[in-house]
């Protein structure tokens, strides 16, 4: 999987309008990455090859939801933070997002772009501290696995 050194952000939404905008914004005011996708499918394919911290997306499009695009997003990459994007006041499909893909955030169209910048800008500090957090714990696995390895070599060295 290919990382990136600047964090990443993926937008996916059916109005290429929605993404224009966002990329513009976020490039005017951060030095992200900014990837955008009208197609959910090619945002998957994207998110298999390349590491995101932050996947916007909207809720209603064709082909597949915001909801199972998130799904996959949580499955191929779980630690990137999830936010989803709806001009539907659907509390339900709130709910379910939470619950079935770990939303991070939900907020409805229109959105307050400085609003959505701090929650992406929180969601990256999110997943760096989640992918440190996991490198270190992988680090003291196997200086915890170094050392059972000392000590099983010295008990046989004294028997």
């Amino acid at each position: 999987m290919q990382t990136n050194a600047k964090p990443s952000v993926m937008i996916v939404d059916d109005e290429d309008m929605v993404i224009t905008s966002l990329r513009a914004y976020l490039r005017l005011e951060t030095d992200y990455n900014v990837e955008g996708f009208t197609d959910p499918e090619d945002a998957v394919k994207s998110l298999e090859a390349n590491q995101v911290e932050v996947v916007v997306t909207d809720y209603l499009m064709p082909k597949m939801n915001g909801i199972q695009l998130l799904a996959h997003a949580k499955q191929l990459q779980p630690e990137a933070t999830r936010i989803l994007l709806t001009g539907h006041a659907d509390k339900q499909s709130a709910i379910q997002a939470i619950n079935d893909v770990g939303l991070y955030q939900y907020l409805e169209k229109p959105w307050e772009n400085a609003q959505l910048l701090l929650v992406i800008q929180n969601g990256i500090e999110r997943t760096q501290l989640l992918r440190s957090l996991e490198s270190k714990i992988s680090e003291l696995d196997m200086a915890h696995s170094n050392l059972k390895d000392v000590q099983s070599r010295l008990l046989r060295a004294f028997m």
